[in-house]
């Protein structure tokens, strides 16, 4: 198996040393980059697309938070902090594991396994806010995402009613993986790992019948070509 590669962020240069010399003594692991600039730090990992990110909360010019929203789901999310304060938060931008300072290299170890099963080969969830609860979803049972607006609904395999929530139509397109969602119309995000049929312009989950805009076409049959 090759080995996770991964980002360190954290303003103070010893907690950064300290998690990065983690990363190296760790089998299985490769460090790409230690940061102390946040924005250093997004660039890298939005060029690098690493497996792991492990991020500080509370920095200058930007939060691990403000990182986190703006990368995409291929990189999985470690949040360092001193803070306990800021777990809901974590688990809202899809964190797969929050680490209080200081941190032993144990508690290192077991977020290492959480982000390393956390791969495109084990189940994958979103969490978004809805009707004052905090959900997460499967993102392999995602049929489509509905734009509405401020609002979105994500309808979900076997699930009778969609889930609404507060989010931009770029926002969820962020955090999906683009591997297998595709924007297909201004209003539409489909998963296309879950297409069977495609007709007359549209995709056919079910009953519910989808818009694929005339730009979107040759890109979504590329797509499914190669799938």
């Amino acid at each position: 198996m090759s080995s996770l590669r991964c980002i360190v962020v954290d303003d103070e240069p010893l907690a950064c040393r300290l998690i990065a010399s983690y990363v190296e003594r760790t089998e299985g692991l490769e460090l790409c980059g230690s940061f102390t600039s946040a924005m250093q730090a997004l660039d890298a990992i939005n060029s690098l697309k690493p497996d792991i990110a492990f991020l500080d909360i509370q920095m200058p010019e930007l939060t691990g938070l403000d990182i986190a929203r703006r990368i995409t789901a291929q990189t999985k999310v470690v949040f360092t902090t001193a803070y306990r304060d800021f777990a809901v938060e974590g688990f809202q931008v899809n964190a797969i594991h929050y680490l209080l300072k200081p941190i032993s290299y144990a508690e290192f170890l077991q977020a290492v396994e959480r982000a390393g099963g956390g791969r495109n080969d084990q189940q994958q969830f979103i969490s978004v806010k809805s009707e004052y609860r905090l959900i997460r979803i499967p993102v392999n049972d995602i049929l489509y995402v509905e734009g509405l607006k401020d609002y979105i609904k994500i309808y979900i395999d076997g699930q009778p009613r969609p889930v609404l929530t507060l989010m931009s139509m770029k926002a969820i397109e962020a955090t999906l993986p683009s591997e297998s969602f595709l924007r297909v119309h201004r209003s539409y995000i489909a998963n296309t790992d879950r297409i069977r049929v495609l007709e007359q312009g549209r995709i056919v989950y079910g009953d519910a019948r989808i818009p694929v805009s005339d730009s979107c076409k040759a890109q979504l049959l590329e797509r499914l070509k190669n799938q």
